[in-house]
């Protein structure tokens, strides 16, 4: 009779044991678990937390009981296995509640620890409302701290998957939840431009997140914990989770002289054993050559380590007759009303493997868009450039993303192509897909790009083109580019392209962009066969562009709320800062514009507000989501209010109140000219930077609204001088080296004099008690002078946002522009 012995009773463990009894009956089996719960749902345990799933006994899949009953498996909870003796084939395992050894031998032995969460050293971790979560029992423990203490605030450190999740579920609960996160993105398996997406969907559900920024320390101050942050910020919190990230629990095998990969994962060969021919490993803990790329990796997922679990098993039983062919890390989590996919391996892996791709993201409908509720979805896939073979893929949307990337996911499995993803049949009805598919879709968008007929430029490349040779090409229609586009780009509709070629130079290279590519598409094939010879499209269209750039972080946005006596949480000022509006009834119209891509929702806004009076109102539902952001343009565009606007499980609703005509709005104009003062900060000259601040405050101080748009060199004027370091490519350092490290370094631009001429300045400003610069900068920024860094000037410079002071605003031409359009002084400086 054979004795096998496993170690870890979660997923692959449990697995392992039952699957060993279904094929030996005869067979001695003992699990050890130092826990107190076996084969428990842990993917569920957020949801528990969160109310979602309200019984907790449905989370326990079985008991020592149920196991023992069923499969005459013997099951040891609160035994630790703390030594493997390989040579003599046993282990030594404590009884946990009374510390007592004993000796265990084995004829096989399966190692199935799983990961530990990860628990950096910081200062004041070890305070009672600090929690990790990854069992049953760190679960009780965040369970019974909610229910008896009622936390308002929340802070989550760490935003992957779990940390989203829990991100949620806190908030389910009615808490105020701040996200802290060290990388500049959520979900690391996501490449930038999609996490992007992830970003501007939490802002509409009210939660605050800061990125590249990292916890320092934990102080208890009376009933609140404050967690200080790298940049200096105060959280006050209730509650935190801890969500940084696990390792593999390798301990046990270290020690036992098992060999282990580079980021500490149990190596295990094909059949699953470890380089003791008498132990298997498997989940969490196993370090597995990646099947794209060969190089070993740990998946921390529940899907994978059951499946090696049924083979350990096997090749326990059979003699090692199956092999396992690795994961591709595939895996969904819900944030919000959004669902989050990935499969295979992201850009930044390419990138850093050196292995050739091509990334092409495309958007579209998760159903036909003339049945009800088509909602939108973004779906990136990287392949060779050459043959098609499939690396990844990457999808966010509301509805049928699963599915999708599970198609995906089975094709890459099997080492298919961009072609694969093009045969693949589905099922088709209005209500379910389209006659072409997303996977379809992608498939076929691909081949034209490796066929040759069109090339593609992504989001951050067309971010960094700053050259004359080069000509950025709008193809939406007018309405759509007044509402936003990318800078220094001229607009031709493609639907007028044919009849206006002659208005484009065939001797530069020309990037097309369109809403979400597809224009872009038809565009670039009419330039191409037009003798236009270097045209390229921007993958995603202007709406990855606009994601991606735009501010990603959602700092202090509860900074104004306060707890008072009654244990409510109130805000300073209004939540919206709109006025409310009470009386009588105002007469108002529904509009349903779902299924409508950019710039339709915007055009039906338009057409039906012509149908009412002003002062009536407009209620419209869309499913694209640029629409939360469309409206607000349209409105401060056009004279209209905006009402209110929302976001709820894919849908934007927005309430809108017909303004005045226009000709009284421009009498009103007329009769209360504009106070409003601009100035561009061109120049980082000490005294010309202190002749912009001199003006501003004096213009503040009698009762304007001051601007300063500070453009190339003076972005050195609002530098930080304890700037954190930041690390930057080649080009930035040298741009770095030249330009002045904060206010204090600015030198004169008359009789400077390698620096004296500034000292002997200031010295002089000291004795006429005029104040420095950096004090006028602190002054100006408390009389509420607006400060706008140019995104653009940065990126040509090499200056990143976190060298900048707080307080200050990062825009674009535009911003400023709108400014400056409300002013009656502006000012180049």
């Amino acid at each position: 009779m054979s004795k096998y012995l496993i170690i870890g009773g979660v997923a692959g463990g449990a697995t392992v044991a039952a699957r060993l009894r279904r094929l030996d009956e005869q067979a001695e089996i003992i699990m050890f678990e130092r826990g107190a719960h076996i084969s428990y749902a842990n993917c569920g345990l957020p949801y528990y937390i969160g109310d979602v799933i309200k019984d907790r006994e449905k989370l326990l899949l079985q008991t020592p009981e149920s196991f023992k009953a069923r499969l005459n498996v013997e099951v040891r909870v609160f035994n630790e296995v703390v030594k493997i003796d390989r040579e003599n084939k046993a282990v030594v395992v404590r009884n946990v509640e009374t510390g007592e050894e004993y000796t265990e031998s084995y004829d096989k032995l399966v190692l199935s620890p799983g990961a530990e969460p990860i628990k950096p050293p910081i200062s004041g971790i070890k305070d009672p409302s600090i929690f990790t979560l990854r069992n049953v029992v760190d679960t009780d423990k965040v369970k019974a701290y909610c229910n008896d203490h009622q936390p308002k605030r929340a802070v989550v450190v760490g935003a992957g998957f779990i940390g989203l999740e829990m991100a949620e579920n806190l908030h389910h609960l009615g808490m105020k939840v701040s996200i802290v996160e060290m990388a500049k993105q959520v979900m690391a398996p996501l490449d930038y431009e999609m996490a992007a997406v992830v970003h501007q969907h939490l802002k509409t559900k009210q939660v605050e997140f800061f990125l590249k920024d990292g916890v320092t320390s934990f102080k208890r101050e009376g009933g609140v914990l404050n967690v200080t942050l790298q940049s200096g910020r105060q959280i006050e919190t209730d509650l935190v989770i801890l969500s940084i990230g696990v390792k593999p629990e390798n301990k046990l095998a270290r020690e036992a002289g098992l060999e282990l990969a580079p980021n500490g994962g149990i190596i295990a060969n094909e059949y699953l054993l470890s380089n003791d021919e008498n132990i298997y490993v498997l989940g969490d803990a196993m370090a597995f050559p990646h099947p794209i790329t060969g190089k070993l990796s740990n998946i921390y997922l529940a899907g994978p380590a059951n499946k090696q679990g049924r083979i350990v098993a096997d090749n326990i039983v059979s003699g090692n007759t199956r092999k396992y062919k690795g994961a591709i890390a595939t895996a969904i989590a819900k944030v919000f009303d959004i669902t989050v996919a990935s499969t295979g391996i992201p850009e930044k892996t390419l990138k850093n493997e050196m292995m050739p791709y091509t990334a092409n993201i495309i958007h579209g409908a998760s159903h036909a868009g003339y049945y009800p509720d088509a909602l939108p979805y973004t779906l990136k896939i990287l392949f060779h450039p050459e043959n098609g073979k499939l690396y990844g893929a990457q999808m966010i949307g509301y509805e049928g993303v699963d599915k999708r990337i599970d198609l995906i996911a089975t094709v890459l499995k099997q080492g298919g192509s961009i072609y694969d993803l093009q045969d693949i049949e589905h099922a088709y009805a209005p209500p379910f897909s389209s006659a072409k598919d997303p996977v379809n879709q992608a498939g076929f968008a691909a081949e034209n790009i490796v066929s040759g007929k069109l090339k593609i430029v992504s989001w951050d490349e067309i971010h960094n083109f700053h050259s004359e040779n080069i000509v950025l090409l709008d193809v939406r229609t007018a309405a759509e580019n007044e509402l936003g586009h990318i800078e220094g780009s001229v607009n031709i509709p493609v639907d007028d392209l044919r009849g206006r070629l002659d208005e484009l130079p065939k001797d530069k290279k020309i990037i097309v962009y369109c809403g979400v590519g597809l224009r872009g598409y038809i565009a670039c094939r009419i330039l191409t066969q037009s003798g236009f010879s270097e045209v390229y499209n921007l993958s995603g269209g202007y709406k990855t562009y606009e994601h991606s750039i735009c501010k990603q972080s959602n700092e202090d946005i509860f900074e104004a709320n306060y707890i008072t006596k009654n244990d409510h949480i109130y805000r300073g000022k209004a939540d919206n800062g709109q006025e409310v509006i009470e009386g009588a009834a105002v007469k108002t119209i529904q509009v349903d514009a779902c299924g409508l891509q950019c710039p339709g929702p915007i055009l039906k806004l338009k057409q039906e507000i012509e149908n009412i009076k002003p002062g009536e109102r407009l209620e419209q539902i869309a499913t694209d989501m640029g629409f939360m952001k469309d409206v607000k343009s349209w409105c401060n565009m056009t004279g209209n209010k905006l009402v209110s606007v929302s976001a709820e499980k894919g849908k934007v609703k927005a309430l809108i109140e017909k303004g005045k005509k226009q000709e009284e709005s421009s009498k009103k104009t007329s009769a209360a000219p504009a106070k409003n003062k601009t100035m561009v900060v061109f120049s980082d000259d000490m005294d010309r930077a202190l002749a912009s601040l001199v003006i501003a405050n004096g213009a503040a101080a009698m009762g304007s609204k001051v601007t300063l748009f500070f453009t190339f060199w003076g972005l050195n004027v609002i530098k930080k001088s304890d700037k954190p370091h930041v690390e930057k490519d080649i080009m930035s350092k040298m741009f770095g080296s030249m330009m002045a490290k904060d206010a204090g370094d600015l030198k004169l631009s008359k009789m400077n004099m390698m620096g004296v001429g500034a000292k002997m300045m200031k010295k002089r400003m000291l004795a006429k008690k005029v104040d420095s610069l950096e004090d006028m900068l602190q002054t100006a920024m408390e009389n509420g002078v607006q400060m706008i860094a140019c995104q653009m000037s940065m990126d040509v410079m090499g200056v990143d946002k976190e060298e900048l002071m707080e307080g200050v605003e990062i825009g674009g031409v535009a911003t400023y522009l709108e400014e400056a359009d409300q002013s009656n002084l502006n000012l180049f400086i």
